[in-house]
């Protein structure tokens, strides 16, 4: 016997958490954070754990794992999943075909009223069948032909839109029939995850979600994030229907299936083809891929009159928009240059009009996608373009290649930049192939001279990037250097620049001209080259020279770089164009002091600090200069491995984990005198803070 107290908890928590669940997945309001859900579905885990007799098909733990089946079994439709009929007039006109059919079927007469209609989204994902008995669901099954589909109950329990249990008063058996989908962003991102794993990326949203409800093994269906919607009905037992269909989306909704927001009730031919409008109008905004509306008599009683012909029923009909995807030929690729030197390759395409467009070219994105989708110049593909996103070479039609053609290698058709002439390199562990002309390639001018500006780099405050626009698109200025030799006639010409605005930027670019040999290693913006490796760079050479003439052996024996970072350097300072800017800048006066050897034997030297709160005199960047000057690091997250956390006020999280790791936690004042006496003779560390430190 389980005792009371813990059967209701398991009850309470049941509730509680079906309700987070429908709050987040179906209301899209959710009630408590990520990991007081979290809290509460372990506790529900452990307690079901020491009472096995206790867990019951609806709870919220069944949703996750469950044992692989050895195959799909068979399931036949009591009430038919029948197809809809297309209209393929993407115009006013497909809407108004429509209801002469209904108007005709039913013998209305002009003289008879305008028929009401219900307009609704048409998904595009696997239609499922959901069977309820006494609220809970008992099966679910794929369309498969209409008449029998497949049982793919343990996929579906892991998808947290759909009710386990339904809410309030439910009947005996209702069967609701509805989309699973996937959301556009949420594809993006598991694309990004197959590519990052190095594993086959999906072709679109509804291959991915059909491809995950069929699985035999639940757990692969519950890392795809799949949704739902639910739009109608299949075998209702004794419920009681509402009069209308649109009457039955919102009993739908009150039981705590999520149904679209985009429907309405609308008269007559004019109403569904302004609703058609409005949809196709803000398609592009919406989070999922639909390819036309769905039209439904409203009534039940006339969908019973209009009955079904050929399989479909007379009373709905699917509305399309214009097609998203063509075939065309993949003429050539080329390559674009970004404003970071990325080399993007594009396909050169033989123009196919799709999504509302004529469509010519279309990003590849990088060479492992090229290779990934076997893309050979002279295939025909797939092209995909959805609104305002750019259009996509999805896939080549093998059955139309001829013969074997050769394989496209980026590096080996543009071992030069195509803007300046620089060198084209691809890292070991990036996706991307990259100009090395950072500092003179045109298409990376602006981003180049918004970093070299930055605060954290030369710190030139009033060089914006609406202000490096005007200057980069009026050919002022072409490299950093081009900045050293501005005049206030110049840019006092530029819209909404005063001549006190001039005389500010003037000043601020020849305060730049004395740094310190950190920021200006940074400025250089050499890709993996970030604030903290630039102090490292700094310490280690102590000047310029020796780190522009430094091999990559010779650079990995500085604190922190490896060969990815090492490479990155000597592939910078190897380009002539950038050695080229650097001497200038060091011709019109920009200087620093020496650095000081970096010190590798004091006593913090390798130590690792966290900074946390508010410190009463120090700011987040002045604490981290002090620490980082004597050899130290400052990391953003508490570990095991973390040696101090400096705790101001207002301290979080951080300084929770440090006492529960027993990490050593400083306020300023001890920071200050640590940082005094860092390097004297001793261990100050273990003077100050025990054997703790």
């Amino acid at each position: 016997m389980i005792p009371a107290a813990d059967a209701a908890r398991i009850a309470a928590l049941r509730a509680e958490l079906e309700g987070h669940n429908r709050a987040y997945y179906v209301l899209d309001a959710p009630t408590v954070p990520d990991a007081e859900f979290d809290r509460l579905f372990r506790e529900l885990q452990a307690l079901e754990a020491r009472y096995p007799e206790s867990v019951t098909s609806d709870s919220p733990t069944q949703r996750v794992g469950g044992a692989p089946v050895s195959e799909l079994a068979s399931v036949r439709h009591k009430v038919p999943m029948l197809s809809i009929r297309t209209e393929t007039d993407t115009t006013a006109a497909g809407a108004a075909h429509f209801d002469t059919r209904v108007r005709n079927a039913l013998g209305w007469g002009p003289e008879a009223p305008a028929i009401e209609y219900v307009g609704e989204l048409k998904f595009d994902g696997l239609a499922i069948s959901l069977r309820y008995e006494r609220g809970t669901l008992v099966r679910a099954a794929t369309r498969g032909d209409g008449e029998t589909g497949e049982d793919v109950t343990h996929n579906v329990r892991t998808i947290r839109a759909i009710p386990l249990r339904l809410h309030g008063e439910t009947p005996y058996l209702l069967e609701v029939r509805g989309e699973i989908f996937m959301r556009r962003p949420d594809f993006e991102a598991l694309n990004t995850l197959q590519r990052e794993r190095g594993e086959k990326t999906f072709v679109n949203p509804r291959n991915a979600a059909a491809g995950a409800v069929r699985q035999l093994d639940p757990t692969i269906t519950s890392r795809r994030p799949l949704t739902f919607f639910a739009y109608g009905l299949g075998e209702t037992g004794d419920w009681a229907l509402p009069a209308t269909h649109g009457e039955v989306l919102d009993a739908l909704a009150d039981l705590g299936f999520p149904v679209c927001e985009h429907r309405q009730v609308v008269q007559g031919p004019q109403g569904l083809a302004a609703f058609h409008d409005q949809i196709a109008a803000m398609r592009d905004q919406l989070p999922y891929d639909i390819d036309g509306v769905v039209y439904k008599v409203n009534r039940l009683d006339l969908q019973g009159q209009l009955g079904f012909v050929t399989r479909e029923p007379r009373w709905a009909v699917a509305h399309k928009f214009p097609a998203q995807e063509e075939i065309t030929r993949l003429i050539d690729i080329d390559v674009q240059v970004g404003r970071t030197g990325a080399l993007t390759p594009v396909a050169r395409l033989e123009p196919v009009f799709v999504g509302g467009v004529t469509v010519t070219n279309a990003t590849l994105h990088n060479q492992d996608e090229i290779d990934r989708k076997d893309l050979r110049v002279g295939d025909w593909v797939i092209v995909r373009r959805a609104g305002d996103v750019i259009p996509e070479v999805v896939q080549p039609v093998l059955d139309r290649r001829v013969g074997d053609p050769p394989r496209f290698d980026l590096l080996a058709r543009f071992p030069h930049c195509p803007v300046c002439g620089s060198h084209v390199v691809r890292l070991p562990d990036e996706a991307v192939a990259r100009c090395t002309g950072g500092l003179f390639c045109p298409a990376q001018r602006k981003q180049a001279l918004l970093h070299f500006a930055g605060r954290r780099a030369m710190d030139i405050e009033g060089l914006g990037e609406k202000l490096v626009d005007q200057l980069v698109d009026g050919a002022i200025v072409k490299t950093p250097v081009d900045l050293y030799r501005l005049g206030v006639l110049a840019l006092a010409n530029l819209d909404r620049m005063a001549e006190k605005s001039a005389s500010n930027l003037l000043a601020a670019i020849e305060g730049s001209r004395k740094t310190t040999l950190a920021r200006f290693i940074f400025a250089l913006g050499i890709r993996n080259v970030g604030e903290a490796t630039a102090k490292d760079l700094a310490r280690h050479f102590g000047n310029l020279d020796g780190l522009m003439s430094a091999d990559e052996t010779a650079l990995q024996a500085v604190p922190d770089v490896g060969p990815v970072v090492a490479a990155s350097i000597a592939q910078f300072f190897a380009e002539p164009h950038n050695v080229e800017v650097v001497e200038q800048l060091r011709a019109a006066g920009v200087t620093w002091p020496e650095e000081a050897a970096r010190s590798t034997d004091g006593v913090l030297a390798g130590k690792t600090f966290v900074l946390t709160g508010t410190l009463p005199s120090l700011s987040r960047d002045e604490a981290k200069g002090l620490i980082e000057d004597v050899g130290a690091k400052v990391s953003g997250s508490v570990s095991k491995k973390t040696d101090f956390v400096v705790a101001g006020s207002d301290a979080g999280s951080k300084l929770e984990k440090a006492r529960q790791l027993g990490v050593t936690v400083i306020d300023e004042a001890q920071l200050r005198v640590l940082l005094a006496e860092a390097g004297t003779s001793g261990s100050p560390v273990q003077d100050l803070f025990g054997e703790n430190a």
